[in-house]
């Protein structure tokens, strides 16, 4: 895929699959925006991407709805524009039974993950209708379906993010396609944390029980959903919007 002279800005873009999906736009030729919450997660980001000019950082917390609207902006003007929004961004669940969880748990995750992903998309709308460009979110198989472990929050958050894709698929037609991309297991620091809860310590015994259930039997690498990532926002899935597009070794095939 050929993304010369494109123009993306990735959120939460300093780690895991937003880190191998800022790479793999880099490697494809487009200059990218490299969101971090902090100044500091993104310069070390661009200084460890070397990739001169073509990367930029552009730091802020997007669960701050002022800091979606400086991140949005600040890409649009180191850019000269953006053609590709990819809202990755997002923490996770608070590990709590739903009678514990706090009010503080769930704006905390309820604000990065769907409050940031509504109101990064709300600034960038101008300039991505200019450019006739496109979104893709980055929601979870826990969209999908729920999974009892602890994890209800996050489950909401990420249902959310599915069905904002639907709706501003067709709202923002024809001018702005959007898309959903729902990995399954990858490894992140994020499951690294989960699968080290599971295996009791050993983080490879979690991740066996994780994926015991998939087909692929195996956790993915973070590049794996950037590939998918990249493959929504280019021209060969121009006819695509609305979509949700599973990433999971088959786990949810089975349901």
């Amino acid at each position: 895929m050929d993304f010369t002279g494109k123009r993306i800005l990735v959120t939460g873009g300093t780690r895991g699959i937003g880190r191998a999906t800022v790479e793999a736009f880099l490697a494809a030729g487009a200059r990218v925006a490299v969101n971090g919450s902090s100044r500091r997660s993104a310069g070390e980001a661009l200084k460890t991407l070397d990739a001169g000019d073509r990367a930029v950082a552009v730091p802020g917390d997007v669960g701050q709805p002022d800091d979606c609207k400086k991140v949005v902006k600040t890409a649009i003007a180191r850019l000269g524009g953006i053609d590709v929004l990819v809202n990755n961004a997002g923490v996770g669940g608070a590990g709590k039974r739903i009678e514990d969880a706090t009010v503080e748990d769930w704006d905390r995750i309820v604000g990065v993950n769907l409050r940031g992903t509504y109101f990064c998309i709300s600034h960038a709308v101008p300039a991505l209708r200019a450019a006739r460009g496109n979104i893709v979110n980055v929601a979870s198989i826990l969209a999908l379906q729920g999974n009892g472990k602890l994890s209800s929050i996050y489950c909401a958050t990420k249902g959310g993010v599915v069905s904002l894709t639907r709706d501003l698929a067709i709202e923002l037609a024809p001018d702005i396609r959007v898309n959903c991309v729902c990995p399954g297991a990858i490894d992140t620091d994020m499951l690294q944390g989960l699968g080290k809860r599971l295996g009791k310590g050993d983080v490879a015994a979690g991740y066996e029980i994780l994926s015991s259930l998939a087909p692929l039997r195996r956790v993915a690498d973070a590049a794996e959903i950037a590939y998918a990532i990249l493959y929504l926002a280019s021209d060969g899935a121009r006819f695509v919007t609305g979509s949700t597009h599973v990433v999971d070794g088959g786990v949810t095939a089975r349901t």
